[in-house]
């Protein structure tokens, strides 16, 4: 890819409105190809899920709206559909900012009901609003896929859902998976370090060990990369809390690279958006309650 993790995390990070007015002429959209007819998409902000077939494309995420027509360009060498279908697995702009988009295109969006919620109260942004929404599942029945769209409450956010097509055994887990480095657990949002947890285990009891997985941001994965992600999680909770049990300050807990260096050193996740530091504070903010 061409933008480093740090460079990617901060364009997730910033309104993405400010992206309507700029062409981000060097991105550059990619597919990759998962398995048969689902495909996912990188280009700048969290990874787009595509499944294709003669009810039309089905998508997950759309990135920002400077970006719709690079992927709608894109879309055409692997499928002469439109997007029908589009699901957003949670509310951040660089998943849901092309959501206006594509709706004029005709797309029909699904998202969980905190979805809707937040985008609808974000009056600085024009966002193409989800029109069915739900609160635990919704199963979906297109392109030969039963697929499974389920919630994971206070995850990453409060508005997260897995996407699981079973036929072609390809599970799209939004941004409760980070594969290669530390999550961001959006606590402002409703996140949650335990809830992130019960995701990845939820995630895993849905799939099978020859599932391809696409994350939130990072490279197709498989079943035991995703097992490393919640053994990551997991220890880091442990660490986190036994510092916390031993009377350590929250200054403390944050300096210690010990709680996380097992998965990555600070050296190594110095360029991550959510470094050694930040992620120590993040479990110890989330946990220490």
């Amino acid at each position: 890819m061409k933008y480093s993790f740090k460079i990617l995390f901060s364009i997730l990070l910033i309104n993405s409105s400010l992206f309507a007015f700029q062409d981000m002429k060097d991105v550059e959209i990619r597919i990759i190809p998962v398995n048969e007819n689902v495909y996912m998409l990188q280009g700048a902000g969290g990874n787009i899920g595509i499944l294709t077939g003669e009810d039309g494309i089905f998508m997950i995420d759309d990135q920002f709206p400077a970006l719709s027509e690079k992927i709608k360009e894109k879309l055409k060498t692997i499928s002469d559909q439109p997007v029908n279908y589009l699901v957003n697995s949670h509310h951040h702009g660089d998943h849901t900012g092309g959501n206006l988009n594509f709706q004029e295109d005709g797309a029909l969006i699904f998202a969980h009901e905190n979805v809707r919620k937040r985008l609808k109260a974000d009056t600085t942004k024009t966002n193409g609003l989800p029109i069915v929404t739900f609160n635990n599942k919704i199963n979906l029945h297109i392109n030969k896929n039963d697929i499974v769209v389920a919630h994971v409450h206070n995850a990453h956010t409060d508005g997260d859902v897995l996407i699981y097509f079973p036929q072609s055994n390809v599970l799209h887990t939004g941004d409760t998976f980070f594969n290669g480095m530390f999550p961001y657990i959006d606590l402002k949002s409703g996140g949650s370090v335990d809830g992130d947890i019960k995701a990845a285990k939820t995630g895993l009891s849905l799939i099978n060990e020859n599932t391809k997985i696409i994350p939130g941001h990072g490279a197709v994965a498989n079943y035991s990369e995703y097992e490393t992600y919640l053994k990551m999680l997991e220890s880091i909770r442990t660490n986190i809390l036994n510092a916390i049990s031993e009377g350590k300050s929250e200054s403390e807990i944050v300096e210690d690279e010990n709680i996380t260096s097992e998965f990555y050193s600070d050296e190594k996740a110095e360029n991550f958006f959510i470094n050694g530091k930040k992620i120590r504070k993040t479990f110890y903010d989330s946990l220490n309650k």
